[in-house]
Order: structure tokens, then C-alpha cells, then sequence
């Protein structure tokens, strides 16, 4: 295992713009600006090693500013210190440094917030910065269930039980395409229909295959442009085009059947991954011996799934991945829908609902991913935390585990990103272009 580092400066800045606003004498209203920075190189450091955050205040007010700073720290992995205060004055159209010191004791994440409050506005300014220590060290407390495996053999024993009843129909292409295109449609398990798209190449011959699988609510559509690949860009139930019989909206899918494991729309939508995998198995123009799985966000914890309970997948790559350590999950980040759900029904709590939850935690699965893997995240992702992210990603055993870390990034890592993950399918697999 080991860290591919990106290209950054020699010191990593994090530059968060947030506006509070002055009245000057004309009745216009100027910025205080606050941009955070750290020594860093890349975020991440060793343990012990002590990391100087420093917050810059600009004023471009007309009047002088006064108030305070407070740092604090938020960390699921240590205990966090006590706030610091410390006092602030900025001259107009002048600029002052504050600075914090702090080291992680283990390994884990921790969150540097600078406050900031002034005499020129009455709401405080936040700003975040989040730096990590030994990553590969990071493992949360597995939360599966005695019948946890049980429960997975029985899944997917029912869908063996539907017939997949596949369909392929031609699409029109692009005039000057290199691939044909079909809509491709599926029986999945509750017999529900699910559908993709899939590329294939021209001409004759067997090709790896890439299994997309997509994001919250996301449509997967054709990408298009890439040769010598057969690409089936897979919408399970809810998403895209596999609508006829489980709707898209409202976007509520995790509270979905939450009541039970056996009704939770995770269940089903899982195995309909594993049946869009029976698919491209079935195909004589797949090398069975190069299928990847890739996806974002939740499709990112689609893959991780994908590859835990499907021996067949060659290459599992998991991007900003949802749906990992689900009890850090909630200790990290707040949604009013899930405490919405729970206070609904007075049977509810958050011990059962995380109970019914941790079935479909990939951290629970990803022991069973021995297929090449890459992971990549967002290091100030404030949607899918780094910590839930490692520690389905540590689980992993398979020998051949590689992650990348984007100091900048939140929850999206770019079209540069999206390149390079297809030069890396492309060599891994040898499919040249």
C-alpha cells in the first residue's frame, strides 16, 4: 500500500474567501476576507509532528476592525483540546496573521476551524481546514451483525432465482462514433427492471470491460470517446433510466424500506450492480479476466459493494466513496432527513436505524475485496469524510491498494481526475488507444 501524492506548491493553501460587511461613511459595504493556510506539503503529516495552521485577515473596510479569533479542533479519532482565543486588531486596508499549532497523537483526520468574530458584523466568519496522520492506520470498529454474512449469501441467492431477461436495443450514434450503442435492460432482484447503456467497440474482438456506476440520485449516460473498451454505464434502481418501477423522486433513497434490512433500497440496489455484472459476464466480447468497477460518491461505495460480494470484478476504483463507517458518518457530518425519519415514528432510534444501516456499510464488506483497488477523495470533502472513506478502505485485503489524495478538492475531484483514472483502466488493462 502506498500514497500517490499530487502536484501541489510547496506549501499547500486552502484559500476559503468569506465576506462580512462594513458600512463606511458612503453607506458601501467592504469584505474582511480570511484565507487559511497550512505547512503541509500536502495535508497530511506524521503523527506527533506539530502542523502551524495560520489564518490571514484582510480588512478593506474604510474603519479599523477589532474582535477575536478562535481555533478549535474536531476529530472523531482524538480528543479534541480546548478552543483558543486569541485577540484581533486590523488597521484598514491592512492584513494580520494568526496562527495554531497541532499534532495528531494517531492516526485519523481533525478539522482546523478558525472563528472569527468582529466589531463590523454581528455573524461570526468560519473557515475549516482539515489535515491527517497516517491514514493507513485509520480503522473504525466493525458493526456487523451475527447474520451479517448470512444475510449476504440469502441476497444473493434470491437474485440467482430471477431471470435476468437481458435486452439489448440498438441506439443511434454519432455519425463518426467508433462504438455501437445499445440501451440495455435487466430483471433484477424483487423483479424489478433495471437499465444502462453500453458501448461497444466497432470492430471484432474481446475488451475489457468497465462497469460505471453512479452517484446520489445521478443519471449515468454514455461517456463516449473511449476505444478499445466496452463501457456499460449502469443505473440501478431509482437512477437514470431504471425508473418504470422504482421512482428517482423524491432523492430519499437512504431512508428508503429503513425499517428493515430486508426492505432497505441498499439491498436492492447492490444486487442490481451484481446483476449488471452477470450481464457484462455473459457477453463473449468481455475479457473476463479485465472488468473494473468505478464510480463516485455513491458510486464509489457502489464499487466497494460491487467488488466485496462479486469475485469477478478485476479492478475496483472508488472515488469520494458514501455509504462507508456509518457511526463516524453521523458523528461528522449532520442531515436533518435521516433525523427527520427517525423522529417520525416512535419505534425509531438511532441505535436500530444504525443497527439495519450497518448490512450495508461497506466498511462491514470490504474484507472480501481481493481485487486491485484505488481509492481517491477529497481531503476537505465535508459530504463524504475522509475517516468514513479509510476506514472501508483499510478493511480492504487485497494486496494491491492505492490511494490519491486531493489536498484542495471537497466532494468532486474534477475532470483532470476523470482523465487520469482512464489512463490508469487503459494501462492496467493494457487497452492502448
Amino acid at each position: 500500500m502506498y500514497l500517490i501524492r499530487t502536484n501541489v506548491v510547496s506549501i499547500l493553501s486552502l484559500i476559503i474567501l468569506c465576506w462580512s460587511h462594513a458600512e463606511s461613511s458612503f453607506g458601501q459595504k467592504r469584505p474582511v476576507r480570511v484565507s487559511i493556510t497550512s505547512d503541509t506539503e500536502d495535508g497530511i503529516t506524521e503523527v506527533n509532528n506539530d502542523v502551524t495552521v495560520t489564518a490571514t485577515v484582510e480588512n478593506n473596510a474604510t474603519d479599523d476592525i477589532t474582535g477575536t479569533i478562535e481555533w478549535k479542533v474536531r476529530s472523531v479519532s482524538v480528543e479534541p483540546p480546548s478552543s483558543e482565543k486569541q485577540p484581533l486588531s486590523v488597521q484598514r486596508n491592512q492584513h494580520v496573521v494568526s496562527t495554531y499549532t497541532f499534532s495528531m497523537p494517531c492516526s485519523g483526520f481533525a478539522d482546523i476551524e478558525c472563528e472569527l468574530k468582529t466589531s463590523l458584523s454581528e455573524k461570526p466568519i468560519r473557515v475549516k481546514h482539515r489535515l491527517g496522520a497516517d491514514v493507513e492506520g485509520i480503522l473504525s470498529p466493525l458493526t456487523r451483525e451475527k447474520d451479517f454474512f448470512a444475510f449476504w449469501k440469502e441476497s444473493l441467492s434470491q437474485l440467482a432465482g430471477v431471470s435476468p431477461a437481458f435486452q439489448m436495443t440498438p441506439q443511434p450514434a454519432k455519425p463518426d462514433s467508433n462504438v455501437r450503442l445499445y440501451e440495455v435492460s435487466m430483471q433484477s432482484f424483487g423483479d424489478v427492471c433495471v437499465r444502462g447503456w453500453l458501448e461497444i467497440p466497432k470492430q471484432d474482438g474481446v475488451f475489457p470491460a468497465i462497469l460505471r456506476v453512479p452517484g446520489y440520485g445521478q443519471n449515468m449516460k454514455p461517456v463516449g470517446g473511449q476505444e478499445n473498451l466496452i463501457i456499460f454505464s449502469f443505473n440501478p434502481r431509482g437512477h437514470g433510466n431504471s425508473q418504470d418501477d422504482i421512482p428517482g423522486k423524491p432523492h430519499d433513497f437512504w431512508i428508503r424500506g429503513l425499517d428493515s434490512k430486508d426492505s432497505y433500497f441498499y439491498r436492492g440496489a447492490y444486487l442490481d450492480c451484481i446483476r449488471a455484472m452477470d450481464f457484462l459476464c455473459s457477453r463473449k466480447d468481455v475479457d473476463q479476466n479485465r472488468i473494473a468497477v468505478w464510480g463516485g460518491s455513491q458510486g464509489g461505495g457502489f464499487a466497494f459493494a460491487t467488488a466485496s460480494l462479486d469475485q469477478r470484478v478485476d479492478l475496483c476504483i472508488a472515488d469520494i466513496p458514501f455509504l462507508c463507517d456509518w457511526v463516524n458518518y453521523f458523528k461528522l457530518t449532520h442531515w436533518e432527513e435521516m433525523d427527520t425519519w427517525i423522529a417520525a415514528k416512535p419505534h425509531r432510534s438511532w441505535s436500530d436505524t444504525l443497527g439495519t444501516m450497518s448490512y450495508f456499510d461497506t466498511m462491514n464488506l470490504c474484507e472480501r475485496v481481493t481485487c486491485p483497488t484505488i481509492m481517491s477523495i477529497g481531503l476537505q470533502d465535508q459530504i463524504c469524510p475522509p475517516t468514513t472513506s479509510f476506514s472501508a478502505f483499510n478493511r480492504i485485503r487485497g494486496e494491491e491498494k492505492t490511494y490519491k489524495i486531493y489536498p484542495a478538492r471537497g466532494h468532486g475531484l474534477g475532470k483532470e481526475h476523470q482523465e487520469h483514472i482512464w489512463q490508469q483502466i487503459k494501462k492496467r488493462f493494457q487497452a492502448v488507444q
